[in-house]
């Protein structure tokens, strides 16, 4: 790819990133807490270290691709790593609008439940970077239909790699031969994506996707190894700690924002569930750390 300087589309209605293809040379750009309002690929072509992603932790090795979503955080510690991010708004590619098209949604975004990277090989490698090279030239070509073919080529990028994932992952596409209902997984993570901040109880889903609580429950079970209702919650406290990690909202917001009326009902909530109340969690790793006048 060589050294070049980063491209930049910026959306002229609201002065937002629209679209960016950013080359980095060492670890220097994510090593903080990265929480955008925009998709990010990271492709790390060469180096090694360690990311953490909505507080797990993964090791990974040169030729790894990441794909984070909007709002969730993440940041490497790694400084001699090289390679590609590529940047973009959802108001540039939107993917549940071209969910029919590009099935990458709960594949290669949007997913908690598996590593939030993939390994690129030779061949896709090569297919990619030529992708790659097609944007840098239509990055600088303002004739028309520029933003058409932009999306083109990223509809092209992400669903090669969605599938190397759906091939190194097969436990993410496994509903797919193993339900009656095979969309019914990813309809059901995308409804609680959607409404985690509304709808708490499992009934609440089961009504959505217009299945009975049991049955659901027990593909759930199935599937996950959990029950609904833990899934429900585990959504709730990544976006609990999200709040606590980097704002300085007030327990009391977060909650109420989160569907809680009761500030002590969910403090309660979340000890039980993330072994630590929201005030210590705050205090030893949140955002506020040793300043708990903002409590």
């Amino acid at each position: 790819m060589g050294s070049q300087a980063s491209q930049t589309l910026i959306n002229p209605q609201n002065g937002n990133l629209a679209f960016k293809l950013l080359p980095f040379e060492d670890g220097s750009y994510f090593d903080h807490v990265q929480r955008n309002n925009y998709y990010s690929l990271i492709w790390v072509m060469e180096g090694e270290g360690k990311v953490k992603a909505d507080f797990a932790e993964y090791e990974f090795n040169k030729n790894s691709l990441f794909a984070f979503s909007p709002y969730q955080p993440f940041m490497f510690a790694a400084r001699k790593i090289k390679g590609l991010a590529i940047h973009f708004h959802p108001d540039f590619f939107c993917i549940h609008k071209h969910q029919a098209e590009v099935a990458c949604n709960g594949v290669l975004f949007n997913n908690i439940y598996q590593p939030p990277y993939i390994i690129i090989d030779d061949a896709s490698a090569s297919s990619l970077a030529i992708l790659v090279e097609q944007m840098k030239v239509e990055m600088k070509n303002t004739a028309l239909a520029q933003y058409e073919i932009l999306v083109s080529y990223l509809k092209i990028f992400l669903i090669t790699t969605s599938r190397l994932k759906a091939e190194q992952q097969p436990e993410v596409l496994k509903v797919m031969s193993d339900l009656k209902e095979p969309f019914i997984l990813q309809t059901l993570k995308d409804a609680i994506e959607k409404d985690f901040k509304k709808k708490h109880s499992a009934s609440d889903y089961a009504e959505t996707l217009n299945i009975s609580a049991k049955a659901l429950a027990k593909i759930t079970k199935g599937y996950f190894n959990k029950t609904l209702t833990e899934l429900i919650s585990e959504r709730i406290i990544i976006e609990a700690k999200r709040e606590l990690y980097l704002t300085k909202k007030t327990i009391k917001e977060i909650a109420y924002e989160l569907g809680y009326e009761d500030e002590h009902y969910f403090s309660r909530f979340f000890k039980t569930n993330a072994d630590i109340s929201p005030q210590v969690y705050r205090e030893t790793v949140g955002f506020g750390r040793g300043d708990s006048s903002n409590m």
